[in-house]
């Protein structure tokens, strides 16, 4: 396998593939809006467990896309054009996102089975008319075809089920489509992917995505000009800073762009961790809201932020450096954490001194990850790390 990968040149991150992860963007922040349907103080189970299964399937759809990219593109108008058509039936996905799916079940779920099917011809055409593939890349390909037919099959059956009994079962093959991968993951092992143009990509998602917690806040610094007005401000964007700063110390860091992998366990840990942070920014939206009870918003932020670390701690199974007495390290941030869900539970009627709090929490983390040092030795007496990883 390695003289198969020594073969494959650098990829790097296209124009085209940014404007392409610019149509997530804009479908990630139509389906936050669930969020706001706001019932006796909180998010509405509906609502959320809406948001929840359209997330997955957005953030799917990006999942195989970027697959397809990096072991397969090239870079050609016919890729492009596959693109563009994708970028115009999400248009009629996000418009679809609806609490009460009704009258856009149709739309959304036909736009979805289309976009599958699409990337499902682009993996033929790619057999067909591209540069000769090797036979486990060959293999490998019209496995793909297969697992997205399949799952396009499942949406459009889902359709009129719906039609005659009301019932949503269009989830589950979001689920097929994640378990797909897994399941197979032998196969995906014969055609590693490109881990530099992957966590690259990655990356760029992460940093849209704090874009838009960037947007989110903005509202603390719309209210009438007052001492609560700046604080309330300040604590946002020092938290949103500090997330951000871990994400890029880990990036910059840690990550090991030389790896031999799948990419399957990198993006699923990264589609719990973009849900994260989609999660905070709404909760951070929530606490300038008095209609948003203090109880339930104050945990949604807990719960969203204890993900976020725990998808952060989990990426150093990807890591180039190894965390010095990993123990001492761990045990160092289960304590600060627990710390943490004391303070806010002792706190939580004074929305002023949780978001302190909060903040807080986010630079001790930080600061524990940067205090615990790191260790390059095993990657210089190792090399480039071979470890078929998920």
């Amino acid at each position: 396998m390695l003289d198969f990968l020594q073969d494959k040149s650098e990829k790097k991150v296209e124009y085209i593939e940014l404007i392409y992860d610019l149509i997530f963007v804009y479908l990630v922040s139509q389906n936050g809006q669930l969020l706001h349907n706001i019932e006796d103080g909180f998010i509405t189970t509906g609502a959320y467990l809406t948001y929840l299964a359209s997330s997955v399937v957005i953030l799917q759809i990006w999942y195989f896309s970027s697959l397809l990219i990096n072991r397969y593109g090239s870079g050609t108008l016919r890729e492009h054009l596959g693109l563009f058509v994708n970028m115009y039936l999400l248009y009629f996905m996000a418009d679809g996102i609806r609490v009460d799916w009704g009258p856009t079940y149709l739309r959304y779920n036909l736009a979805w089975a289309l976009i599958l099917i699409n990337l499902a011809v682009q993996y033929l055409l790619r057999l067909r008319f591209g540069a000769p593939l090797s036979p486990r890349e060959r293999h490998h390909a019209r496995l793909q075809v297969v697992i997205l037919l399949t799952e396009s099959v499942i949406v459009l059956i889902t359709i009129p089920i719906y039609r005659l009994t009301g019932l949503a079962f269009a989830p589950w093959a979001a689920v097929f489509g994640f378990a797909a991968p897994i399941l197979t993951r032998r196969v995906d092992a014969q055609v590693p992917v490109d881990f530099s143009h992957m966590s690259e990509r990655v990356m760029l998602y992460v940093v849209f995505t704090f874009g838009e917690m960037i947007l989110g806040i903005a509202g603390y610094f719309a209210s009438e000009f007052s001492f609560m007005t700046v604080y309330y401000s300040l604590m946002a964007f020092l938290l949103v800073a500090g997330l951000f700063s871990g994400y890029g110390y880990y990036y910059d860091r840690l990550v090991d762009r030389s790896l031999v992998t799948t990419g399957t366990g990198y993006m699923l840990l990264h589609i719990l961790l973009l849900l994260a942070l989609n999660n905070i920014t709404a909760a951070l939206e929530f606490m300038r809201q008095p209609r948003v009870f203090l109880i339930p918003k104050t945990i949604f932020l807990v719960l969203s932020l204890l993900v976020y670390f725990l998808c952060l701690l989990g990426t150093q199974r990807f890591a180039v450096k190894h965390i010095g007495r990993r123990n001492r390290f761990y045990w160092m941030l289960g304590a600060c954490f627990a710390a943490y869900c004391l303070l806010i539970a002792l706190s939580y009627r004074r929305p002023y001194i949780s978001m302190a709090i909060s903040v807080l929490f986010i630079y001790l983390q930080l600061f524990a990850l940067k205090r615990a040092g790191v260790d390059r030795e095993p990657a210089l007496q190792d090399g480039n790390q071979t470890e078929e990883l998920l």
